[in-house]
């Protein structure tokens, strides 16, 4: 991968920082299924895009291996996230700054750019894949909506629940209707409490982050799991649907011992199944189309982290998927 910074047009003077692997030709081959191909990795909110090297290495590995095309390939850190420098258009007296709008605005100047400078190819030409983690996945649901004909498959990686505040899936012990003998009896009403805290402090909405990314009106953008339905891919088709959920226990593990010190049996009580439920909901997004929902077994919501072996495994059967139309 080449590292770079740009600037977007519309934005002078603020550096965006890509990471970039781009085939040697960009005319298309016949041997070549995959030149009319980008590939964009989308970061979520704590991970910058130095995180997806590992499973685009072992995507690349894997399909030299078996002598298969490797299309363009593109990752960035947003805007106010790992090397880039902070949005020039976010105001400077609140931490709130650009919101899922203005992401999704800056990924299609980004795209239309290296399509254009780098690939030299219109970008209405190109098939999009987009592989991506948490509220990356918000912001390629909304990019696939907006862009219709462009997105051709997506890779969901723990998609955050974009319709959540996190804290409501915790019952309420102060709520009238609230009854402490329908308890689980490894839950107690202090749990409960304190879950509820820490979401509150951790996932709601109204916290600000370091990327200054304004999450309150992402519940309004995309207030279902499974609509807006995505437009067709430019096969004519509904695009490709990929989501691996977070391993229950091991997502558990991980709220239990690290900073939000979560007990396991409100995760595994409250948030699994909701979580659950939000990516089922997620594959009708493509109506009858092909989507696939499944497990990603020893990983946390970092999937690309615990396993770039299968990020890598499942970008490479959604680009087969691909090559065959």
């Amino acid at each position: 991968m080449e590292d770079a910074a740009i600037s977007l047009g519309g934005k002078p003077g603020a550096a965006l920082h890509i990471s970039t692997l781009f085939p040697a030709s960009a005319e298309p081959r016949d041997s070549d299924s995959l030149s009319d191909t980008l590939v964009v990795f989308l970061n979520g909110l704590m991970l910058p895009r130095a995180t997806w090297l590992d499973a685009i290495h072992h995507l690349i590995r894997l399909r030299t291996e078996a002598r298969e095309p490797i299309p363009a390939l593109l990752s960035y850190d947003r805007f106010g996230q790992g090397t880039s420098d902070p949005d020039p258009s976010d105001p400077p007296d609140t931490p709130y700054g650009h919101d899922v709008t203005a992401v999704v605005a800056d990924l299609h100047q980004l795209l239309v750019q290296v399509a254009r400078d780098r690939l030299h190819k219109p970008l209405e030409t190109l098939r999009i894949v987009l592989v991506c983690n948490s509220i990356g996945c918000a912001i390629a649901r909304l990019y696939t909506t907006a862009h219709p004909g462009s997105v051709a498959a997506l890779l969901f990686l723990d998609p955050m629940m974009a319709n959540s505040d996190f804290v409501s899936l915790i019952p309420d012990p102060a709520s009238p209707t609230f009854d402490p003998a329908r308890l689980p009896a490894s839950i107690s009403v202090a749990d409960l409490q304190h879950s509820r805290t820490m979401a509150a402090q951790f996932f709601h909405p109204t916290v600000p982050n370091g990327e200054r990314f304004d999450r309150r009106t992402l519940a309004q953008h995309l207030p279902w799991a499974d609509k807006p339905p995505f437009p067709p891919a430019p096969s004519g088709r509904p695009p490709h649907l990929t989501i691996l959920g977070h391993d229950w226990d091991t997502f558990a593990d991980n709220c239990e011992t690290g900073p939000m010190s979560l007990p396991k049996p409100v995760v595994n009580a409250y948030l699994n199944p909701a979580w659950q439920k939000y990516n089922e909901g997620l594959t009708g997004l493509v109506g009858d189309g092909d989507a696939e929902l499944k497990i990603a077994r020893g990983c946390g919501h970092f999937i690309q982290r615990d396993d770039p072996v299968v990020v890598a495994t499942e970008t490479a059967a959604l680009l087969k998927s691909l090559s065959a139309e």
